[in-house]
């Protein structure tokens, strides 16, 4: 096939060039940031390499995921049509930039360094929140406009971080709150696509398949909880700090994201691994939470090791599941059921395990943190291998765009 051909069904649909990018980031910056603790490269970003490696996790890994499942879901929930693939070029190369920017911000005055890469971040939340929230606004009943605040409270939370490393504030408090604001957006997307797929309505009308359930009905109520913990532990967080009000409000969040799991105790529905998958990400939410309260209350543990149940537990297994589903449905392929997709999924909750228990005192720290990246890193290599022919292959179907698989081109045991 042509790099023509690959370039064109590249920007087919809206997941396809940022779920290729999220995926290609996560292994790259995983790699460079061992090699940087290792001491095997000499590169000193402005503000350190603590605050490089959080925010281009969260935005730039992270950041490239909750795009490509915009310009896809929202589409979609509005009944709209696709966006113009110069949308999606224009997108791809500003998240590009910023990438580039940051890693070029050494050899800039350290006072402005990172200016360049607050603009084009910046630009990049707006074209995006340009095309899609009118989009939101103008559905019926605004059902989905969460999404675009969402969008813009991370976007003021990346600026707020970047302007504070260029002031002479706290950067990192900035990237802290970004992550709960994450968490937030992982319950609000999953809570959407978890009813299709726990209740077998995501394949509805596969050859085969066996009738949908429809038992699996996510309370309102529950979630909104959740919500309101998890932002009230993120602004208390930011306003006082660590300490113990921090711990409380952060144990409160564990216990609601705990309550929202009532809602999945279906019985055998559950046992899928689709399902499954979404529900471990919440049980990481729920167990991070508790390990941030615990550390504030006393307990002794750092911080970071609940914070990374949260980002390299429960935001890359979302990200994974959120990528292996809607990017083989949006392909014209039904679900995978090829093995590499729980051993993925496993292989990012020992990473983030194991980078748990690095901080815990007298664990050998190097040694976690490296068996912790490289793990995390290679569930995403082997996403990159088993779905590239939903990135970046034609769709097989004779349909275009991002429509849903046509019942005749089933694949039992797919790829």
């Amino acid at each position: 096939m042509s790099w023509q051909a690959r370039l064109e069904a590249l920007l087919q649909c809206g997941y396809r060039p940022f779920f290729l990018l999220s995926a290609a980031s996560a292994c790259c910056l995983m790699l460079f940031w061992l090699t940087l603790l290792n001491g095997w490269i000499n590169w000193q970003p402005p503000g350190g390499m603590v605050l490089w490696h959080v925010h281009e996790l969260l935005f730039g890994f992270a950041g490239a995921a909750i795009a490509g499942f915009l310009l896809t879901a929202v589409p979609e929930f509005t009944e709209t049509a696709n966006l113009p693939r110069t949308v999606l070029v224009r997108l791809a190369l500003l998240w590009l930039l910023a990438r580039v920017l940051y890693l070029l911000s050494p050899f800039w005055p350290a006072s402005l360094a990172l200016l360049p890469v607050a603009l084009v971040n910046l630009l990049f939340w707006l074209l995006l929140l340009w095309h899609l929230l009118p989009r939101l606004w103008q559905h019926a009943g605004r059902m989905h406009l969460s999404f675009a605040w969402v969008v813009a409270s991370l976007a003021l939370l990346q600026l707020a971080s970047l302007l504070a490393n260029s002031l002479g504030g706290d950067p990192m408090a900035w990237l802290r709150a970004a992550s709960g604001v994450l968490m937030m957006l992982i319950v609000i997307a999953t809570r959407r696509i978890s009813v299709n797929l726990v209740n077998g309505l995501i394949e509805e009308g596969r050859p085969g398949a066996p009738p949908p359930i429809n038992s699996y009905l996510p309370r309102p109520p529950r979630s909104y909880l959740a919500l309101f913990c998890i932002g009230l532990c993120s602004a208390v967080e930011l306003w006082l700090g660590h300490n113990s009000i921090t711990g409380w409000t952060a144990l409160a969040a564990a216990a609601a994201m705990l309550n929202v799991l009532n809602d999945w105790h279906i019985g055998r529905a559950l046992f899928t691994r689709w399902a499954l998958l979404l529900y471990a990400g919440y049980w990481l939410i729920a167990l991070g939470y508790a390990a941030m309260g615990a550390s504030w209350l006393g307990a002794p543990l750092t911080t970071s090791a609940g914070r990374h149940l949260l980002t390299s537990g429960a935001a890359a297994l979302s990200i994974l599941a959120v990528m292996a589903v809607v990017g083989r449905i949006h392909a014209g392929l039904w679900l995978d059921r090829r093995p590499w997709l729980p051993l993925c999924a496993l292989g990012l909750i020992i990473a983030a395990v194991l980078r748990a228990l690095a901080g815990v005192p007298g664990l050998p720290i190097r040694a976690l943190f490296s068996a912790a990246g490289l793990v995390w890193a290679g569930c995403f290599v082997a996403y990159l291998v088993a779905a590239r022919g939903g990135l970046i292959a034609p769709r097989a179907d004779g349909k275009t765009g991002c429509a849903a698989p046509l019942e005749h081109n089933a694949r039992e045991g797919g790829c």
